[in-house]
């Protein structure tokens, strides 16, 4: 389904795609997002959340507009008050062998596949559809445009930031837990001086110059 195009001066409510859906006959439709696409260390992450009609999520929004500490509030909230939620996670030697689009689409697929509550339709952040059978519609932006993909955004991130928290002690001297994977100066730095880790993508710029350290 082609997405709808609406005034900047007027945007729609975050709850508005789910509500035209609902009208249309679909009870479980899932929001759908990932974290981690761009870094070069660690997996990327996706999350797929059906959220109730009625719900009470102050300050619902992109997560990449939201401040840490934001995210951390809401993510609980999330977790109360979806109907179900559901994870996909593909590592770093996957996203080195089937390239990182289609890694981020194997981990949605997984995200949805794991809800507890079968989804009859799929709002999914961005341009690509996610390989399923079920009907869906992209959204551009979405995960500031759409309750339950803003819903998924914070879920995703929360929960690799934490993957990094825990690989920053695996691996000291990153600063994983930092920068969260991200091609900072510093962890540019670092994989130059101490080589990469099993963590890093090592089809990526900025890591694959320095193989021969591994």
């Amino acid at each position: 389904m082609n997405e709808e195009l609406f005034p900047k001066a007027d945007p729609p409510p975050l709850t508005f795609f789910e509500e035209r859906l609902r009208c249309r006959g679909y009870g479980n439709i899932a929001g759908i997002d990932e974290a981690g696409r761009g870094p070069l260390a660690g997996p990327v992450v996706a999350a797929a959340v059906i959220l109730p009609p009625v719900f009470e999520l102050s300050g619902l929004n992109d997560s990449k507009k939201l401040s840490a500490s934001c995210r951390d509030r809401l993510f609980p909230l999330i977790r109360a008050q979806a109907r179900a939620i559901g994870v996909g996670i593909v590592p770093a030697e996957e996203i080195d062998r089937i390239n990182i689009l289609q890694a981020t689409l194997r981990a949605m697929s997984l995200a949805v596949r794991r809800l507890k509550v079968q989804a009859d339709y799929l709002l999914v952040d961005g341009i690509t559809p996610v390989p399923l059978s079920l009907p869906q519609q992209t959204l551009k932006q979405g995960d500031g445009r759409c309750a339950a993909i803003a819903a998924a955004s914070i879920v995703a991130k929360v929960l690799r930031d934490r993957i990094m928290i825990v690989c920053d002690e695996r691996y000291p001297g990153y600063g994983l837990a930092r920068h969260k994977g991200y091609g900072s100066a510093a962890h540019l730095a670092a994989i130059a001086d101490l080589g990469p880790t099993p963590l890093h993508r090592k089809s990526f710029a900025g890591v694959r110059e320095h193989l021969q350290r591994s």
